[in-house]
Order: structure tokens, then C-alpha cells, then sequence
């Protein structure tokens, strides 16, 4: 346990029997009232925003948590598999704490996953990946004057939305958050 003074912006607690991230930490002093610390914080399962007012002596607990980088390999079911890049041990992840990002994960790649004593709480995948296109309409000589975008499938199976100008077999960069389309890679 620890006081609400040790507390840090970017700590994960164990707050009413649920994992909150502390995303803002501000200390208060109001007039001639106590002092305490208004906290912003993310429950880190369902992303909902709680915030609450420790008092400077309240006592907390602080999660040890641990990020490391490890490289996708395959589905498995409800689960992905990961290996540690280091010691080469694998582990089973829920597919849900990638969110909807899930659609642009191919074999091979790197991904982020935060545990806090042997359960898998966070995973993220690089803020943009780069993918082949398997399947566009083809382009049309003087496409590439308008802003105006088409359908295509990358080589994981989403459909993204990219300038005329794009042609099967292409590379492109996409933002793995929004899905949207970045650059045409070469």
C-alpha cells in the first residue's frame, strides 16, 4: 500500500477492485480547506473515465506493471499467440484487448502488451503498419487531380478507403487507430 502523495501521472491502481490508469494528477489547495489530490483516471478493461478525491493521507495500491514488445504469430481460437522476443516464451491473448485494431495484425508482426502480474491487461499494435493491396479497381489515367477515395483490401482482409490513384499490388501505410489510409509506400 502506498500514500495518494506517491501517486504519478501514467500509474496504474487497483481502485474499487478494478485497474485504473491515472491519466491526470493534480494537487489542490482550496482556501482554508484541506488539502487533496483530484484524480482523472481510465479503467483500463472497459476505457470508461472515472475521477475521484483522494485525501493526501488515504492509502493506495499501486500495480506493478510490465510493457514489453512481443511478435505476433498466429490465432488461436478467442486467443492470439506471442512470443517474447527475448526468452522466446509464448503467450495466449485475448483478442479483445486489441480493440478493433485486430483487423490490421498480420503474422510477424511486433505488438506492445502491458501485464501486471501474469495477466495480459493492455495490447496495442504500432500506431501504423504497412500493407499490400489485394484487391482495388484499377486506376484511371488523370485520377490523381481529385481527393476523392475508393474501396480496397489490404492483404490482412480490411477494407480501407484510398486515393484513385492506388493500384492492386501496391504498398500503402495505414493508421492502425482510425484506418485510415497515410501514403502510398514504395
Amino acid at each position: 500500500m502506498s500514500k495518494a502523495s506517491e501517486v504519478k501521472s501514467g500509474n496504474v491502481l487497483r481502485f474499487n477492485g478494478e485497474l485504473v490508469s491515472v491519466e491526470e494528477y493534480i494537487h489542490r489547495t482550496p482556501g482554508n480547506l484541506r488539502a487533496f489530490y483530484q484524480a482523472r483516471m481510465r479503467n483500463v478493461k472497459t476505457g470508461k473515465i472515472v475521477e475521484y478525491r483522494f485525501r493526501t493521507d488515504e492509502e493506495v495500491t499501486i500495480c506493478r506493471v510490465e510493457t514489453n514488445d512481443y511478435q505476433y504469430l498466429y490465432e488461436d481460437g478467442d486467443y492470439l499467440v506471442v512470443m517474447d522476443n527475448n526468452t522466446f516464451e509464448q503467450y495466449n491473448i485475448p483478442k479483445l484487448l486489441f480493440g478493433s485494431s485486430i483487423k490490421f495484425l498480420k503474422e510477424g508482426m511486433n505488438v506492445t502488451i502491458a501485464f501486471e502480474s501474469d495477466e495480459p491487461i493492455v495490447a496495442q499494435l504500432p500506431n501504423n503498419v504497412e500493407l499490400e493491396i489485394t484487391y482495388t479497381e484499377p486506376a484511371v489515367k488523370g485520377d490523381t487531380s481529385t481527393s476523392a477515395q475508393k474501396y480496397a483490401t489490404v492483404e490482412t482482409g480490411a477494407e480501407i478507403r484510398v486515393p484513385l490513384f492506388i493500384n492492386q499490388g501496391d504498398k500503402v501505410k495505414v493508421d492502425t487507430k482510425t484506418g485510415d489510409y497515410m501514403e502510398r509506400v514504395k
